[in-house]
């Protein structure tokens, strides 16, 4: 879809005040949520200090809110009374039941249980039992990404994300930065298409907006569009005049990830 012209005055806008925010966040070696990735100290220590747990935490984060998903390595590790990989590869009934276990760790009771020991089989098997030898320093981004899509439960949208919290929060020093880009994330395409930055809701035509906005290293708009999506871009109720791009964006609240163009119903308020 070509651009208008007022669609490229309010993405010339936008791009800097966004890029600014993903500057100053990652500057100041933000996490996930805030400058944590969970509000558990000893769960946020925990996917802070040890590579696999970060790993395993990415699994986690599909269909459950930040901070649960990132508790869930600490949490999983406490009800089996260890966090070793070898263990965990040989013992899935182990796992299923500490997942499963009420409160649940997760939505999905089945399926995770499987994405961990696979995970930490492939560890053992191809990376010595070291989830930081899949990110190397000097290793390529998009090397890296694809490492990560090959672990199951972790597709594009999971690596992408993941790839980008290595560089930005552990200081990971990964070559191609203007090879990275956003995750198809709710919160990011919405954010996205409310500024004016993208006018489709599809997986190019959002990383083809972030390269524009910030062609040196797209990667870096990521969290700062997930956290004005989740802080401010609501789906219903947008705080617009709170948001940090609230000066510039042109505030089309009308559009959302269903579509572009999207009239909001009577029933959202």
């Amino acid at each position: 879809m070509s651009r208008r012209p007022s669609d490229r005055a309010e993405a010339a806008s936008v791009a800097p005040a966004l890029r600014a925010y993903g500057d100053e966040l990652a500057a100041g070696g933000a996490a996930q949520v805030g400058g944590a990735f969970t509000d558990d100290a000893a769960a946020d220590a925990f996917i802070k200090s040890v590579p696999e747990a970060f790993l395993i935490g990415v699994l986690f984060t599909q269909g459950i809110p930040a901070e649960r998903a990132w508790a869930g390595p600490y949490r999983l590790a406490t009800r089996l009374g260890h966090f070793d990989l070898a263990r965990i590869a040989a013992e899935p009934e182990s796992v299923a039941r500490a997942v499963a276990a009420p409160p649940a760790l997760h939505r999905f009771v089945r399926t995770l249980p499987g994405w961990i020991v696979a995970a930490s089989r492939r560890l053992i098997d191809e990376y010595g039992g070291s989830a930081a030898s899949v990110w190397p320093t000097g290793g390529h981004v998009l090397e890296v990404t694809e490492r990560l899509r090959a672990f199951p439960g972790i597709g594009e949208k999971k690596a992408v994300m993941a790839a980008e919290i290595l560089v930005r929060h552990f200081g990971v020093a990964l070559e191609g930065a203007e090879c990275g880009s956003v995750a198809y994330d709710v919160q990011v395409r919405r954010v996205f298409l409310r500024s004016g930055l993208a006018e489709e809701d599809t997986p190019e035509a959002i990383r083809e907006a972030a390269r524009r906005a910030c062609p040196e290293a797209p990667g870096t708009l990521d969290l700062a569009a997930w956290l004005i999506g989740r802080r401010w871009c609501r789906p219903r109720r947008p705080e617009c005049g709170e948001c940090r791009l609230g000066d510039v964006c042109p505030r089309h609240v009308d559009r959302d990830v269903a579509g572009v163009g999207a009239r909001r119903t009577a029933s959202r308020p």
